[in-house]
């Protein structure tokens, strides 16, 4: 039950996304209520995002863009049952929209048991479908791996500041494996990525080693996210009274003036209306909370069209903005610059497809021999590493029945494509599926092959719009510990941090689950509530049946096809 000292209290949450609807949750999971609590965001939706076009009110309100057409889904997030605990715990108290008495978490986990991914053709090439049942490794792949999988938890801050390739520095074949190809592309790895986020990785998704090749624990949800998880999470919150502030932009936080220098009590939230300019101020009484989603991986997205590239927005991410200006009172919350102050260590480039008819999804499907909603397809000889997501349809509710959706992505934007000539962060949405079209005819051994049919292709086309995203990999950029903050760091009276740029034991980032958890972690230590209060962590990577089945897959041999159904895979 909520304490009496927070009986007159209020909480406000700085950021749309599924931190801020969390922290809302377990306020009122433990008596708070929802009339108390306000959440303040630039969007309604975060990184979770998903809806018709129109939704983005910056890009198709403003003129710059003409087409306005069919869907968008800047991101795609990956679940997992078996490591997603705290996720599991918030929506198995939120209904689900669309099947009434059943929650959120069992409509998911149902859809998915019903829906099993199985991924045929994860690793692909001009030559066709790459066998991926062997991780590649040699003995000096496997020994690095192992060794830095095995530091122990207290001992990570010897990986402070050191990125992957520094790690495997006598190693570069180990950039050629199926495995660094996969787990590099299913989570958005770079190079220059932390080792210690790799080794978090290998520990909390060991489960997913010995099955990265089929994605079999990919976990996904009925629709796009946007409306599996954050529309019954906003309406569930809304219906409690929580109050919802949208096109609010907070770009600094007032402090109290103390004895102690390292003592966090916030007094003041400063921001501004984004449609009319006009300045907010919130006063921050004493015994209220405040939650600060202290960076977002969407920051300063910009999109284009089927015939307009994106135009690059080169503001500082307003989220790391107002971290920024925190960092410089106080000593202990972290360096906002180590993740957002090089955008080429972190940015790619996604594009979205609406066709008019299942053509080009029935062409894809017969060239790589996968039916749509069975996760991720990666061309390993594409020079900007583009991968492909066809989901399981509809992907949106207002999805009509003729039309399809599919969803890709770059690591590398700033590359030349193969079949256009010109870097992709330039090209049109157009041009994105035409080099789509490229990689396809090239491995396509029909006699008609789908190069034959792009004008057809091209006639069925809505729309494809790219989302060029400069910070989405930043919460994997190079770091210490230090460079983090704890959820409520240590002398803060009522200011949390929330979400993927937070420090928490042994967990990873780029999950919904890291954000829920902190959400979690921060309404506990505010309201005395034990640790033991949080769901119970599942640690596969002490189980011996799980880690003796990982060695097995470190040493697994390409597949004897003379004894296999699918004669279209070839061995790497």
């Amino acid at each position: 039950m909520k304490n009496e000292v927070f009986e007159m209290s209020k909480a406000y949450t700085i950021g749309a996304g599924i931190s801020s609807l969390a922290a809302a949750y377990y306020l009122i999971q433990n008596g708070w209520s929802g009339k108390d609590i306000t959440i303040i965001g630039l969007d309604t939706h975060g990184a979770n995002d998903g809806n018709h076009v129109t939704a983005y009110e910056d890009e198709y309100q403003k003129g710059r863009l003409a087409n306005s057409k069919g869907f968008l889904a800047i991101g795609g997030r990956m679940l997992n049952e078996e490591t997603y605990e705290d996720l599991w715990d918030m929506f198995r108290g939120i209904p689900s929209l669309d099947h009434p008495g059943e929650s959120v978490t069992d409509e998911i986990l149902n859809f998915d048991h019903a829906h099993p991914t199985n991924d045929v053709s994860r690793l692909m090439d001009k030559d066709g479908i790459i066998d991926t049942y062997s991780m590649g490794f040699s003995n000096q792949d496997r020994e690095l791996l192992v060794k830095l999988t095995a530091i122990p938890d207290d001992q990570e801050e010897t990986l402070d500041d050191v990125d992957i390739q520094t790690w495997f520095k006598d190693d570069p074949d180990f950039f050629t494996t199926n495995f660094w190809y996969m787990w590099q592309t299913t989570f958005a790895f770079q190079k220059t990525s932390s080792a210690a986020e790799l080794r978090r990785y290998m520990h909390r998704m060991i489960l997913e080693f010995s099955r990265i090749n089929t994605l079999a624990g990919v976990t996904r949800t009925p629709y796009n996210q946007y409306e599996s998880l954050i529309l019954p999470a906003r309406k569930y919150l809304q219906d409690q009274g929580v109050q919802f502030v949208n096109r609010v932009r907070i770009d600094d936080l007032d402090f109290a003036d103390t004895p102690m220098r390292d003592e966090i009590i916030v007094t003041g939230i400063e921001g501004v209306n984004v449609e009319t300019n006009e300045p907010i101020h919130i006063e921050v009484n004493e015994g209220d909370l405040v939650f600060d989603t202290n960076g977002s991986i969407t920051d300063c997205t910009t999109l284009g069209d089927l015939d307009t590239p994106i135009t690059e927005n080169m503001n500082p991410a307003p989220s790391a903005a107002l971290w920024r200006k925190v960092a410089d009172r106080f000593y202990n919350v972290g360096n906002p610059d180590k993740f957002f102050g090089d955008r080429s260590q972190s940015e790619w480039q996604s594009f979205t497809v609406t066709t008019t008819n299942h053509l080009l999804v029935n062409e894809i499907k017969e060239i790589t021999r996968q039916a749509p909603g069975n996760a991720l397809q990666t061309w390993i000889d594409s020079t900007p590493l583009l991968s492909i997501v066809v989901h399981h349809q509809p992907h949106f509710h207002a999805q009509k029945p003729n039309e399809t959706v599919l969803w890709g992505y770059v690591l590398y934007p700033r590359r030349k494509g193969d079949y256009v000539d010109k870097p992709f962060i330039e090209m049109t949405g157009r041009e994105m599926l035409l080099e789509l079209i490229g990689h396809l005819n090239a491995m396509d051994k029909r006699a008609v092959k789908i190069g034959d049919k792009t004008d057809e292709i091209m006639a069925s086309v809505e729309n494809v719009i790219p989302a060029y995203m400069p910070y989405v990999d930043a919460l994997f950029n190079n770091r210490s510990k230090k460079d983090r903050p704890h959820v409520v760091p240590a002398g803060s009276h009522n200011l949390a941090f929330l979400g993927q740029f937070t420090e928490m034991k042994t967990q990873m980032t780029f999950t919904e689950m890291m954000s829920v958890r902190s959400a979690h972690i921060a309404v506990n230590k505010f309201l005395g509530l034990p640790d033991d209060d949080l769901p119970k962590l599942n640690h596969y990577d002490k189980d011996p049946k799980v880690l003796a089945k990982a060695a097995h897959t470190m040493v697994r041999k390409h597949h004897d096809y003379s004894k296999v159904a699918n004669p279209f895979t070839k061995t790497k």
